[in-house]
């Protein structure tokens, strides 16, 4: 199955294999953290790499948004991107490429670098971005007992987007459903999330594969607490649950691009979900953050094992 690669196997085989030591790194290769910093004089570089390799529309697109998230969640507005693209054939060239340069565009943020080429053995095209940001670094390991739990827009931003893209005509799915739910791509930029949230949060995570289940439990890890959530409070789209429904499988549980989830302390909880509104940013509180064993908690129940995205299955039936 593909996927992530579990804590343990990333503790046990690749953490430990960094190459090096440097007294600049300040935030290394960690379960859970979404970037790296590295000190440069007075100043603090925040960098992270992110693929996408298996939706097959408007992967470029995807591609930024998805790198960028991981630098503005880390508490930085991304800057400069490098790009690898590796493409099954050249009919696809200018459409990927067309769309880095649109999205970074948007962003405000300059493509300085990277490869290109075709790869025959690819049946979709791979692509690679990375992002780097100045600024003052907030990890995902931050979450503090007492805290609260906000989400921002929803769950399943990215995955409702991808469902419509890729398979809703074969899932049955009203076309109007689906146009709506393709438009999903242009919210999945959370950097207007973070660049407010950042002044109110103890950490930031940006859910990406297995979704805003799996992003909570990540925070869980690196922050080493106990977060209790109630699925109720999670908003959910109706597009969302429409499609969801038609290909069988939990909204929490796929791509959650599109949302922040961040732990806000008591008092300032107001003040953050006040200015996300003013700026036309829906968010919800979705739970607390618990001293305790590292865990998620939903509905009272202790999620423990690694949850595996619930859109690979779709891909993998798709290419039989």
């Amino acid at each position: 199955m593909p996927g992530k690669l579990s804590p343990e196997t990333l503790l046990e085989t690749v953490f430990h294999r960094t190459g090096a030591p440097d007294e600049a790194v300040i935030q290394g290769p960690a379960d859970g953290e979404d970037a790296a910093a590295i000190t440069i004089g007075d100043e603090t570089l925040v960098v992270s790499s992110d693929p996408i390799s298996l939706a097959a529309s408007h992967v470029g697109r995807l591609g930024v948004y998805i790198a960028c998230n991981d630098v503005a969640v880390s508490g930085v507005d991304p800057r400069w991107l490098t790009a690898v693209v590796m493409l099954p054939d050249e009919e696809l060239l200018e459409s990927v490429v067309d769309d880095i340069d649109q999205a970074a565009t948007e962003l405000g943020v300059a493509v300085v670098g990277g490869h290109t080429e075709y790869v025959d053995a690819l049946e979709r095209p791979l692509v690679c971005l990375t992002a780097f940001g100045l600024g003052e670094f907030l990890p995902t390991g931050g979450a503090k007992p007492g805290d609260t739990l906000i989400l921002t827009k929803g769950a399943a931003i990215e995955g409702t987007a991808i469902l419509a893209a890729d398979f809703g005509a074969e899932l049955g799915v009203d076309p109007a459903v689906c146009a709506r739910a393709e438009n999903f791509l242009g919210e999945i930029s959370v950097v207007p999330d973070a660049r407010i949230l950042r002044k109110y949060a103890t950490a930031m995570h940006d859910p990406t594969e297995g979704g805003v289940a799996a992003g909570l439990q990540e925070l869980a890890r690196a922050s080493g607490v106990r977060l209790v959530v109630d699925r109720e409070q999670i908003p959910i789209r109706p597009e969302t649950e429409r499609l969801c429904t038609a290909a069988g499988v939990d909204p929490l549980c796929i791509f959650g691009s599109g949302a922040v989830v961040a732990s806000v302390p008591h008092d300032a909880v107001d003040a953050a979900l006040a200015e996300l509104e003013a700026n036309e940013i829906a968010a919800a509180v979705i739970g607390e953050v618990e001293a305790g064993d590292p865990e998620l908690i939903l509905d009272g129940e202790s999620l423990t094992e690694l949850i595996t995205d619930g859109l690979y299955p779709l891909w993998e039936s798709a290419d039989k």
